[in-house]
């Protein structure tokens, strides 16, 4: 089961690469160790592209993996990244995504035509995202060359607090109304994104910062990578309330991978069944309707369920959604066809 062709909303491939973790030889084949995402994984899995996200880490440890496998955790959040330091790691991850498309790996896509013909032609369809606004300086000289370069989708935070507005700490159990929504920079933000067609991602803002998008942006809300707190509690998932809001504005959701935002005790245990996905999709359908739910899976960024290990995994995926019912139509929605109509959307 490799098709439908699957178009992703969040993985953090680029952070991999960078970090030493993932190496790419000069034909663009990407090797090297339990990676969640490579050539032969891709075409193993029916991995058509998706967002390939730009991220600051942080300069310590920031591991919250056996923390996060407590009854319940309240991890602090690293301060914010100063922006020479995430300016350099802004554009070294950019510059791996264009290396990677000069050795044939993939194509950077700027367009939803561009997106389809890569599909179409069997190239991963890549588009430029930045997870956390920190490289991002408040003159937007910053934004407007990665736009050049390709940018087309904004998270103003990572969890971490930018100039721009505050995220969510990671919190089970947890509500995402955490603390003050966007600054003045960040409503200036959202403003220029929609005047140059980058979408703006609300994965990782708090709840105050979500409602201030919602209410200046003349765009569809979008959250990239986030699931349903109604099954799982933690401070990152989206309540019923958001989720109406988002369905409103015709926006949509991509399904986090992540267990610990998957389960409802809230740990980041890979022991974690591919049916408990398929029960966070059909709760998404029920609230936002199935025009608006997607795929995001957090690859190379997140434990995701052991059965499924990686892209070449997403075949169970699929076999999983047809085995809840779901017919060809809904199956190329959740896979594809639904980013591309919210980033149609968008852009235009």
């Amino acid at each position: 089961m490799s098709s439908p062709l699957i178009f992703d909303g969040h993985n953090d491939l680029l952070l991999q690469i960078q970090s030493g973790n993932v190496t790419c030889d000069q034909a663009g084949v990407l090797g090297n160790g339990g990676h969640h995402i490579d050539l032969d994984k891709a075409k193993a899995g029916g991995f058509g592209g998706g967002m390939f996200a730009i991220f600051v880490p942080d300069e310590g440890d920031s591991s919250f993996m056996e923390e996060m496998m407590a009854v319940s955790y309240d991890l602090p959040l690293p301060p914010a990244a100063g922006q020479a330091r995430a300016s350099a790691v802004a554009l070294a991850q950019a510059g791996t995504l264009i290396r990677l498309e000069q050795q044939g790996a993939l194509r950077i896509c700027r367009t939803v035509e561009s997106i389809r013909g890569a599909m179409q032609d069997g190239v991963i369809a890549a588009v430029m995202h930045m997870e956390g606004a920190e490289a991002i300086d408040p003159d937007f000289h910053a934004l407007d060359v990665l736009h050049a370069a390709g940018l087309r989708s904004l998270g103003p935070v990572w969890s971490r607090p930018t100039i721009y507005g505050h995220g969510v700490p990671f919190r089970f159990p947890g509500s995402p109304d955490t603390g003050p929504g966007l600054t003045s920079d960040g409503f200036r933000l959202v403003e220029k994104c929609n005047d140059i067609g980058v979408m703006i991602d609300l994965s990782h803002l708090n709840e105050a910062g979500f409602w201030d998008v919602a209410r200046v942006t003349t765009k569809p809300l979008v959250a990239t990578h986030s699931n349903a707190h109604a099954l799982c509690p933690h401070s990152r998932n989206l309540t019923d309330r958001q989720l109406h809001a988002i369905r409103d504005s015709d926006g949509m959701v991509g399904l986090n991978f992540a267990v610990a935002f998957l389960r409802e005790d809230g740990r980041m245990d890979e022991n974690t069944p591919i049916s408990r996905m398929t029960e966070h999709l059909d709760y998404l359908i029920g609230e936002l309707g199935e025009d608006r739910v997607g795929l995001g899976s957090d690859f190379d960024g997140a434990t995701v369920p052991a059965g499924l290990k990686d892209v070449s995994g997403l075949p169970l995926l699929r076999k999983a959604m047809r085995d809840r019912g779901y017919d060809d139509d809904l199956m190329a929605k959740l896979c594809h066809r639904n980013w591309l109509r919210v980033l149609e959307a968008t852009w235009n």
